[in-house]
């Protein structure tokens, strides 16, 4: 997406959790490209937060990558700290850190429940909590969740992820009344299915993908850039009036207004 002008974030620290992979790293390039400075949050995957460091750094910005475990929220508040000292601000979050897992009601183990509501749900709450007293003392900011289709209609097979975030679109929208008045913009994103890591071993089934693919009406399965660009929107100044929203990025697989 080249920055035409309209969207510039010059000056403002954009935190994005799972920054290394998928949504988060493609999320991360673009801000830096529009003129943010970059802090990441990753789990696993060192060397691919390496490639997001380095084109970050292409586009001129500060790099900064912390390896956390969202669900701890002792880590989180360290992490936000240090990030905070780093840079001066925190302006913008982006809460991407998740997992999706199978889940066949009946057989789904408590291990497997406590770790999705760990990472997806309390994971948001853990960031949320750390970064907004920061936002407070700076005079504002941006939270964009990422949520999902799943959590707007349930999804087979996969009940625990999608309670967990129907979870952060409630969460999402209880934070964007209480914090409006603080000048903290919080919105989030619902994306269908994407075409990254998250989703790599079922579409390595070229059957499954296809079928996937005839039920989405644009006729074609999301690139993470795809739905790091309505991030960077809800990022932007652009965006200032839009407060807790769900903006569902699916190729028009789910309507839900």
């Amino acid at each position: 997406m080249p920055n035409k002008g309209l969207i510039d974030l010059t000056g403002r620290v954009a935190l994005i959790t799972g920054g290394s992979r998928g949504i988060g790293a493609a999320t991360a390039i673009l801000m830096a490209e529009v003129g943010a400075d970059i802090a990441i949050f990753y789990r696993r995957g060192n060397k691919s937060s390496l490639r997001v460091r380095d084109e970050v750094r292409r586009a001129g910005r500060k790099f900064l990558a912390l390896r956390i475990d969202v669900a701890n929220p002792r880590s989180v508040s360290r992490a936000v700290e240090t990030i905070f000292k780093h840079f001066g601000r925190i302006d913008i979050v982006v809460n991407n850190a998740g997992i999706w897992t199978y889940g066949e009601m009946g057989k789904l183990s408590e291990r497997t429940l406590n770790e999705t509501i760990n990472i997806n749900l309390k994971g948001v709450f853990n960031v949320c909590n750390s970064v907004v007293p920061y936002m407070k003392k700076q005079g504002g900011g941006r939270i964009i969740n990422v949520a999902s289709t799943a959590g707007q209609r349930g999804e087979a097979y996969h009940s625990h992820y999608a309670a967990t975030k129907g979870g952060v679109i409630a969460l999402t929208k209880s934070l964007a009344t209480e914090l409006a008045p603080e000048n903290i913009i919080v919105n989030c994103v619902a994306p269908g299915w994407v075409g990254t890591d998250m989703c790599a071993e079922v579409f390595a089934d070229k059957d499954f993908k296809e079928e996937i693919r005839r039920t989405i009406p644009r006729g074609s399965i999301a690139t993470a850039d795809e739905i790091a660009g309505p991030i960077v929107f809800l990022a932007s100044d652009l965006a200032s009036h839009i407060v807790g929203a769900v903006l569902s990025v699916n190729g028009g697989s789910v309507l839900s207004g």
